[in-house]
């Protein structure tokens, strides 16, 4: 994996035994409520009839105190999670369940004209008897299962031993954030907000990575957090819930130990970062070994063209949306543009000089670029740097555009050579090289960059949309 510092985990998770056995958790607190429900009602039919066997209508109307059981305890919500409850709410809203059950019956048993044959006290006995014994069932369970949480390390608290353990990950854990879905605090580590909170200030806290350590049930707030980053370039890992499972995803990998699922990122991580950054440096090398002197006479064009340097300086975004500085070789008179504003060429542009109408033609502007690739900037394919004033204003109107930052931007890239160079004066142009883009990201190769430089040279000549 990529080591970049400041990178990030901020969520935790339920403990490992929830995580592995939640499921069957809740299964066997349905089985074991029906099991009440019977055991009960056998107990109070022995203690009152001196028999153990029920006879007719009772054994009909405990077949039908089970199906209503089973439909109206899910529904009334008995068998949601206990986190943020307490347990007064807990066996009031399992009273509220049973008393419906009760009622229902009630309105069943009436339907069939079967009321008169039932012992009014033995029902009032078995509602009484069954809501009680329901009730002690949830408290030894709640206290069974805090046992189990105080004993038990969640997957948060892997992930942060994981990352401690293991220093070559380059991880700086900065902390977590807190959900309804937690279960387990994690030791150690502070805690950063709250969920609405850490969403609402994302900006504030220039993360590289979110790690997402919460149950698949969880869906809605994954959601959040993908719907919240979509327009920023950071990259979310999602750590499922089944540790001590093998895992059949081939989309999955280990960190530390920890399985992780990428949910959003780039293809350029791990070892492919390390062979991309040895491609980008070693042609860049043999670029500016082969074409210096080719960039002296351009230098020297550009000076005899128009007062002012060589070389122009623009604020571009870089790797995560970090700016950095893009040399290119001057195409126009030195001019004062407006605070915030960036004007791109257009055709027939006043402010580009002849000579500069040449190199934007050509593309020789570009050629300087090639020690932002060697100091680690840039890359010789990747998304294009666009200036970081048109970054803000494609990134309030295009969902998603900040993503294409999630590698480093290149001299050349898979928009250029499908078409779109040059102006963007449309949403729908910019909106179609975001694609090519991120279509870039996701299916990154060698191969991939290999015919995209290749086909570079023909697309430069056909001078197209570059003035």
């Amino acid at each position: 994996m990529l080591s970049i510092p400041g990178m990030s985990y901020t969520k935790k998770a339920e403990s490992t035994f929830f995580s592995k056995y939640g499921a069957l958790l809740e299964i066997t607190l349905r089985v074991s409520d029906v099991a009440v429900v019977i055991a009960v009602a056998y107990a109070i039919y022995w203690l009152r009839f001196d028999q153990f066997a029920l006879q007719d209508p009772y054994d009909l109307g405990l077949v039908r105190a089970v199906l209503l059981t089973l439909l109206v305890f899910p529904v009334a919500g008995v068998y949601r999670s206990w986190r943020g409850e307490s347990l007064a709410d807990e066996i009031g809203k399992l009273w509220l369940a049973w008393t419906g059950v009760m009622l229902l019956l009630l309105l069943l048993e009436w339907a069939v004209k079967s009321t008169g044959e039932y012992s009014r006290i033995s029902a009032v006995a078995w509602f009484v008897s069954t809501g009680a014994v329901l009730s002690i069932d949830r408290l030894l369970m709640r206290k069974l299962l805090g046992h189990i949480r105080s004993r038990g390390v969640d997957s948060g608290q892997r992930i942060v031993s994981a990352t401690r353990g293991n220093a070559w990950m380059g991880l700086d854990v900065v902390g977590y954030v807190s959900t309804n879905d937690d279960q387990v605090d994690i030791h150690d580590l502070s805690c950063l907000a709250d969920l609405d909170t850490f969403l609402a200030s994302l900006d504030s806290w220039s993360l590289d990575q979110i790690w997402i350590a919460l149950p698949v049930r969880a869906e809605s707030t994954i959601q959040r957090v993908l719907q919240a980053t979509l327009d920023k370039p950071i990259t979310i890992r999602f750590v499922p819930d089944f540790f001590g499972y093998e895992l059949i995803n081939h989309h999955a990998t280990a960190l530390g130990g920890v399985p992780v699922i990428t949910l959003r990122g780039s293809r350029v991580e791990g070892h492919a970062s390390v062979l991309k950054a040895i491609e980008d440096r070693l042609i860049a090398l043999i670029l500016l070994v082969l074409l210096s002197p080719l960039m002296l006479l351009v230098a020297g064009g550009v000076k005899l063209s128009s007062p002012g340097p060589v070389l122009y300086r623009q604020k571009r975004h870089g790797l995560g949306g970090k700016e950095i500085d893009v040399l290119k070789f001057r195409s126009m008179r030195v001019h004062a543009e407006g605070a915030g504003h960036v004007t791109q060429a257009q055709r027939n542009d006043s402010r580009v000089t002849s000579f500069g109408r040449f190199l934007r033609s050509s593309s020789l502007d570009e050629l300087p670029q090639l020690l932002n690739v060697l100091r680690g900037e840039m890359s010789i394919v990747g998304p294009r740097p666009h200036a970081v004033e048109h970054n803000r204003h494609f990134s309030e109107r295009l969902h998603g555009y900040m993503q294409r930052h999630g590698v480093k931007p290149g001299m050349t890239g898979l928009a250029q050579v499908r078409g779109f160079r040059g102006e963007t004066d449309t949403l729908e142009k910019m909106a179609s090289r975001v694609e090519c883009d991120i279509h870039y990201i996701q299916h990154w190769s060698l191969w991939l960059d290999l015919k995209i430089i290749l086909c570079t040279p023909f697309i430069i000549l056909r001078r197209t949309n570059a003035y």
